[in-house]
C-alpha cells in the first residue's frame, strides 16, 4: 500500500503469498512494469466487490 490508507477489500499479506506466485508468471521478453503488481490485484478486489467502474476507482489506486 504504496502510501495511500488501506480499503477493507486490500489483500492481506497471508493472501499475497498464496496468489503472487501464480501472479508473478509472465514472459521472459515482457517488458518492466508500471504498476506495483500488488496494488493492480487490489484494484481489482476493489472492483469486484464494489461493483465500481475501471474509470471510477479512486484515485490512489493504479490507473
Amino acid at each position: 500500500m504504496a502510501g495511500r490508507k488501506p480499503y477493507p477489500t486490500d489483500v492481506s499479506d497471508e493472501e499475497w503469498a498464496f496468489v503472487a506466485p501464480y501472479l508473478i508468471l509472465f514472459p521472459l521478453d515482457a517488458g518492466p512494469r508500471r504498476h506495483d503488481l500488488r496494488e493492480v490485484f487490489n484494484a481489482l478486489r476493489y472492483v469486484v466487490r464494489t461493483g465500481c467502474p475501471w474509470r471510477m476507482l479512486p484515485n490512489d489506486l493504479p490507473p
